[in-house]
């Protein structure tokens, strides 16, 4: 789901989600890249994260979120923080048990396997597509 917000003369898409499926798009110089996407948008979701699992197929979406921890997960992770335009801002590899700083323009977080990203060719700076029961995002 969309809303629109006028600020200024700037014209903001606000990206709402619900917790599901879907599909993300890497836009990418050597073409696009898609993968399985699961969005965590709920409070619940959220906080559940990718705790307990032994692996990820593709990347875990969590929306609204600007940081993440490792506490109790038994996996290293790719984390790539978006910001309100879904372009990477940045992206980590975290080992368990770690706590990352709050990205201060970040507005949703990207989980995958540690190595992943490189893979996908998502860096800072590229931008990525949400699609979700046929819409795009």
């Amino acid at each position: 789901m969309r809303s629109t917000v006028r600020i200024g003369e700037i014209l903001v898409m606000r990206q709402q989600w619900r917790d599901g499926v879907g599909k993300l798009v890497v836009q990418g110089a050597a073409g696009d890249v898609g993968l399985p996407l699961e969005i965590a948008s709920s409070y619940r979701a959220r906080t559940r994260g990718l705790l307990g699992r032994d692996a990820v197929d593709g990347v875990l979406l969590l929306s609204p979120a600007n940081s993440i921890h490792t506490i109790g997960m038994r996996i290293p992770i790719d984390v790539a923080y978006l910001d309100r335009r879904l372009n990477v801002l940045a992206v980590r590899t975290m080992k368990p048990g770690r706590l990352g700083l709050p990205r201060l323009r970040a507005r949703h977080v990207l989980e995958a396997e540690a190595g992943a990203m490189v893979g996908w060719g998502l860096r800072v700076g590229v931008r990525v597509v949400v699609e979700v029961d046929g819409d795009v995002g």
